[in-house]
């Protein structure tokens, strides 16, 4: 399997492409701010082809490059319908201006072929399997993708914003919930194995047995306590 990523724009959100091998089709996730020449560049590195763009959730960090991403290679977009009118809204989403300057170097609005996830769903793209868990917190509707274990590597996960290496995503934004982020926590990321390759929206890649370790929010959810909330400074847009 190719797992191709790079951290994109203003606020350095990881935008990943997967595929099976290169020279085949591919899955691009979260192509954020500034992520077009990053998306470009890789395709044409490893000989891919997109088939979709999945999102993690709706703010404007993850979601920027989703038009002309989508636009230039005819392929749909994938997100929680919760989420859905942060493409068109992103400063609704953030209850606030994000600024002017970075405004003017957007495109706001939706892809012309926009399909909506569930809890639950197992989306089968570019030959690899997505399963979709529904993880609200850092928004009402961020979702997790997780990839099973193939021949040549553990389990991937791909939390967005849910969770970092060393921290999780902020919820004092319009959506977010400190309690919901806590659930989410404890129902999708604690029941993955240890073995559990972690690649998250912000920062490095890191594994569930590593965070399940040393991440003060995990373990504190893990042992049935709930975080405090100044354990650790939170990330995210």
């Amino acid at each position: 399997m190719l797992i191709a990523g790079f951290p994109a724009g203003a606020w350095g959100t990881n935008c990943y492409l997967v595929a099976p091998a290169a020279g085949e089709e591919c899955v691009i996730i979260d192509p954020g701010h500034q992520a077009t020449q990053g998306v470009e560049e890789t395709l044409r590195k490893h000989r891919l082809k997109p088939v979709a763009v999945v999102l993690t959730h709706g703010h404007i960090d993850h979601v920027a490059s989703v038009v002309p991403v989508c636009g230039a290679h005819d392929v749909p977009a994938w997100i929680h319908p919760e989420d859905r009118f942060m493409m068109s809204d992103p400063e609704k989403a953030l209850g606030r201006s994000i600024g002017m300057p970075l405004m003017g170097e957007l495109t706001v609005g939706e892809p012309d072929d926009v399909r909506e996830l569930t809890d639950g769903a197992v989306l089968k793209l570019a030959g690899l399997e997505f399963s979709v868990a529904h993880a609200p917190g850092h928004t009402k509707g961020s979702v997790t993708f997780r990839m099973p274990e193939a021949a040549d590597v553990p389990p991937v996960f791909f939390p967005g914003d849910l969770l970092f290496a060393g921290s999780i995503g902020r919820t004092d934004l319009p959506g977010g919930s400190h309690a919901e982020m806590l659930q989410s926590l404890a129902r999708v990321c604690l029941p993955l194995d240890d073995s559990t390759v972690v690649l998250s929206g912000h920062g490095s890649q890191t594994t569930i047995g590593r965070e399940r370790a040393t991440n003060p929010y995990l373990r504190e959810v893990a042992a049935g306590l709930g975080a405090d909330p100044t354990a650790a400074p939170r990330r995210g847009m």
